[in-house]
């Protein structure tokens, strides 16, 4: 039996979203393994926005996240150790996303309701710069350079990043602590290209490293790396790595990068809802039980390899197998998302599975704004 394989389902409504302990923790284990140590982590919290996950990263030695959202900065201030060992390191919060209208504000009272935790985030262009250092002006803000190396989403073309970082020394509200680059467009199954494509973006954050230091700056700390290529930047002595998807593993990436050791965490519950004809089935996994901004298939099936995902909408999602006759409406099946990250944000909870029996329920703490 794999461990979604439920012993009980008569008490879990669907469409639910299943999730294994056991295998979050080897996930993350795998990903310290990968990078060497778990202070060369920061793993971004996104995918799981969990409570329960990241008291679990924590567990492991983990110290250091990425996040997207303040709800997410939030839940993991909540999460920071009340008191610390002497030894500990504070939990450090990147907000790896740009902070335009009433999120600098906000920021600032999150940072003053959590002064034990540390808060940093990102700057790409001199207008928010501005901003935040007036924001900030009476207790400056820590910030990354976000260099734009191939994702074409944020973050400063590498040429002009020396003269961001110029002008944010003549800012008193903000410190540069570091230069952060996202490469998510680096995703290649062939593991030669996907090294090749890694270090022409190292290359391009590392040049922007070398030119501040030649020209008197600190050797800035450099944060580089999704599930697919952390791996890669690992071999990169000098980078942090930001991994996030690893710790839930899906269908997408265990196709497109399989020699990455990570196992399948999470699982969604359906029912058959109605029976069509005499190979279409309905199932009860709509737009807004599971990531729909890929075409079809979003979802694989494992236990029936034949079911072809043909059509979907907001409650429903009909699928071609060979006879509809062998199922029957009230039939669970186990649907292995191809998009984890976005579709764990559809739900209020994760049912938690130990030994194929649900034992308790994890809240989706940091979902929604």
């Amino acid at each position: 039996m794999n461990w979604y394989h439920l012993t009980r389902t008569d008490d879990i409504a669907s469409p639910a979203l299943l999730v294994s302990p056991e295998h979050v923790i080897g996930n993350i284990r795998a990903a310290i393994k990968i990078a060497g140590t778990a202070q060369r982590l920061r793993p971004h919290v996104k995918t799981h926005k969990m409570r329960a996950v990241t008291d679990l990263l924590l567990t492991e030695g983990i110290r250091q996240f990425k996040c997207a959202t303040l709800s997410e900065a939030r839940m993991l201030a909540e999460a920071a150790p009340t008191n610390p060992l002497p030894d500990e390191s504070p939990v450090d919060v990147l907000l790896a996303y740009p902070l335009v209208g009433p999120a600098v504000t906000q920021l600032a009272r999150l940072r003053t309701e959590f002064p034990a935790v540390h808060f940093s985030c990102l700057i790409d262009a001199d207008a928010p710069a501005h901003r935040l250092s007036d924001a900030f002006a009476d207790a400056p803000l820590d910030v990354y350079i976000d260099l734009n190396v191939g994702m074409n989403r944020t973050g400063i073309n590498p040429a002009n990043a020396l003269m961001l970082y110029a002008n944010c020394q003549l800012l008193p509200g903000i410190r540069v602590v570091g230069l952060h680059a996202y490469d998510g467009h680096v995703r290649d199954t062939d593991l030669t290209i996907r090294g090749q494509r890694a270090g022409e973006t190292f290359a391009l954050a590392n040049g922007v490293r070398t030119v501040i230091a030649d020209g008197g700056g600190p050797i800035l700390p450099l944060v580089m790396g999704g599930t697919p290529s952390f791996s890669m930047h690992a071999r990169q002595p000098s980078v942090l790595l930001s991994p996030g998807t690893f710790v839930f593993w899906d269908a997408g990436y265990a196709d497109m990068v399989p020699d990455l050791p990570f196992a399948i965490a999470t699982v969604l519950l359906t029912r058959v809802i109605s029976v069509i004809d005499e190979q279409r089935l309905c199932l009860d996994l709509g737009h807004k039980s599971v990531a729909a901004e890929n075409p079809l298939p979003r979802v694989i099936f494992p236990d029936h390899p034949d079911a072809r995902p043909i059509g979907q909408s907001e409650e429903h999602l009909v699928v071609r197998v060979a006879d509809a006759s062998q199922h029957q409406p009230g039939d669970v099946w186990y649907g292995v998302p191809i998009h984890i990250c976005p579709t764990v944000n559809l739900y209020d909870s994760a049912v938690v599975i130990t030994n194929n029996e649900p034992t308790d329920t994890w809240a989706v703490t940091a979902r929604g704004h």
